[in-house]
């Protein structure tokens, strides 16, 4: 109750910038505001001064020219508020790109950073006028995609709207049947009691026992009918989401439920299927290269030569360290490097780079006969 008397008696205080007048004095007194600069003033004095045509804002230092269409009443509390809320909803209004337009989840979170950047340099006034070019930008280029995404977002709100005023009639519906029942249940309680007192009143008194045992059997039997009707209900609807689950391939959902028996086209689209990237290979120094694999030959751990039969059973030769299979690697790498070479293509590139290079080294001449020229001079 307190703050509720503080945020009256502030209320009460608001003072009009043009006429000075206060709400205090003048119970009834709306304020509005313009979107351009923010500024409040009341309803009287826009009429006064904006209804001739477009006019500059009353209020001094502000030289913003503000039209009369533009006023409205403020809807929150702060105007620091109000104003970001009115930023935030015209820039989403042009940046409205939708998940499923970008390739990965990382591309559209930078959108939605970049989207939040624009916001706060807005809000905050930081490069307002870059900010809005880059918008306009957008805006003309993209053109026919937020009219595409403008639509879209109309048709979800409305199939949005159709299915919860269809859930609603639906859940009304459900309390009046279980209200009805229950009032029949209970109408008909009543009925087998005074039917039961009007049979005891009527027979005597070796005939209560029975007429006991046949009232509980019709009040069984009763129930017994109103259970097996619900779940003869239950199973025709469980039937119904198995043949669903069965065409589409996917779980039906209450909300998908609810959606089509609204007899939407399913507009409301969940989260797009984000692709997994694939998982990092190990990090490979060589990259993909093999030291002892070669494309055009294999290396054998020996090869037939009297001469290197001899050297093989030397140990003088062995004693340092040499390996017979450097001699095997380096004279097949010196054999096999030429067949990945092509002579005649690169004579021919060579040829095509020489004829485009022609003009500049004749540029080149002139330039430098010029040179001289002058300096003979």
């Amino acid at each position: 109750m307190a703050s509720k008397r503080g945020i009256d008696r502030r209320d009460d205080d608001e003072v009009c910038p043009v006429c000075k007048s206060s709400r205090y004095l003048n119970p009834n007194m709306r304020f509005l505001i313009n979107p351009e600069c923010y500024h409040k003033m009341c309803e009287s004095c826009v009429d006064r001064i904006f209804s001739s045509g477009p006019s500059s804002c009353p209020v001094a230092g502000c030289r913003k020219t503000l039209r009369k269409n533009r006023f409205r009443q403020q809807t929150f509390e702060d105007i620091n508020v109000e104003r970001e809320v009115d930023i935030r909803r015209r820039v989403m209004h042009i940046l409205n790109r939708r998940e499923d337009e970008f390739d990965s989840k990382r591309a559209f979170d930078d959108f939605l950073e970049q989207r939040e950047e624009m916001i706060a340099n807005l809000v905050c006034r930081i490069d307002v006028a870059q900010t809005e070019a880059q918008l306009q930008k957008y805006a003309t280029e993209n053109m026919q995609s937020i009219r595409t995404n403008l639509a879209l977002e109309e048709q979800e709100a409305s199939s949005f709207q159709a299915r919860m005023t269809q859930e609603q009639e639906e859940a009304q519906l459900r309390r009046q049947a279980a209200r009805q029942e229950y009032e029949n249940e209970r109408r008909e309680m009543q009925a087998g009691r005074e039917d039961f007192l009007s049979r005891l009143a009527a027979g005597t008194t070796t005939d209560a026992a029975a007429i006991a045992r046949e009232s509980n059997k019709i009040l069984l039997k009763k129930s017994s009918a109103r259970r097996s009707e619900e779940d003869r209900i239950r199973q025709k609807q469980a039937a119904l989401r198995g043949t669903e689950i069965k065409r589409t391939g996917t779980p039906l959902t209450t909300a998908d439920t609810a959606g089509a028996a609204a007899g939407g086209a399913g507009l409301i689209k969940g989260l797009r299927k984000i692709k997994t990237p694939e998982p990092e290979k190990p990090y490979d120094p060589f990259m993909g290269l093999v030291p002892e694999k070669r494309d055009y030959y294999t290396l054998q751990e020996s090869y037939p030569s009297t001469y290197l039969d001899r050297v093989r059973q030397d140990t003088r030769v062995q004693a340092g360290g040499y390996d017979l299979r450097e001699y095997y690697t380096r004279t097949l790498l010196e054999a096999f490097a030429g067949l990945g070479c092509f002579v005649g293509e690169e004579v021919s590139k060579r040829e095509a780079t020489s004829a485009a290079g022609m003009s500049k080294p004749a540029a080149t001449e002139g330039a430098a006969m010029a040179a001289s020229g002058g300096e003979e001079t």
